[in-house]
């Protein structure tokens, strides 16, 4: 599970970090709520643990920022606080667990494995750029974590580079997956696929000259 920490107790950080690490877990670690923002602008997780009292914007406030944007991620806050009204607003603005410090680490896993258990951590999208995902389970595209409706066919495009991502898709694939086998000329499949290219935000389809088109594993 891809998983972004925000805890600005750098040894907290730290231990949290590699308990996390250890259990298997993708993990980005910031210190302060800036920093927080600008990792969540480039990057997609699964889960955030956030800390409440950070340095310049608070835990809360970035999960309430970030529901305005309808960018909707799980959410554990990890936070000293015990004052009723810092947790009833942590529930209201949708987290899905509030754990008070001081907590044992393997609490932490038990929270996040309940959250597995109970659906509430979102399928894990295949990345495509800094804000586009793309869901097998439901054919979908997402960018920001919303769902775009795409016609079949250009879906299908997405679809095919997205379980083939640093892989170049030649045009031989794309007629079999897309045009089940139909004779389609190069020219058509470069249309259609220029089509879909005009529709997205950010261009992360990669013309390979002369073989076919990519899309490229983000960092």
């Amino acid at each position: 599970m891809k998983i972004l920490l925000l805890e600005d107790d750098i040894m907290l950080n730290d231990a949290i970090s590699q308990y996390l690490e250890s259990e298997g877990h993708n993990l980005v670690s910031v210190k302060d709520g800036n920093e927080c923002l600008e990792v969540l602008d480039s990057k997609l997780f699964d889960l955030l643990v956030l800390d409440i009292n950070v340095p310049h914007i608070d835990g809360l406030s970035i999960l309430e920022k970030l529901h305005d944007e309808k960018r909707m991620v799980a959410t554990i806050f990890i936070s000293a606080l015990i004052d009723i009204e810092d947790i009833t607003r942590a529930f209201d603005i949708g987290c899905f667990d509030y754990l008070k410090k001081p907590f044992h680490l393997k609490e932490l896993t038990l929270r996040i494995n309940k959250m597995l258990k109970t659906n509430q951590v979102p399928i894990q999208h295949k990345r495509l750029s800094t804000s586009y995902s793309y869901n097998n389970e439901n054919s979908t595209l997402y960018f920001n974590n919303e769902a775009q409706i795409l016609p079949k066919r250009q879906n299908q495009i997405i679809e095919l580079l997205a379980n083939n991502r640093s892989l170049i898709c030649n045009y031989d694939m794309f007629r079999d997956y897309v045009w089940n086998d139909d004779f389609i000329d190069n020219a058509t499949i470069r249309a259609e696929i220029n089509r879909v290219k005009k529709v997205l935000k950010e261009d992360f389809i990669i013309n390979i000259r002369g073989s076919g088109y990519m899309v490229k594993r983000p960092e």
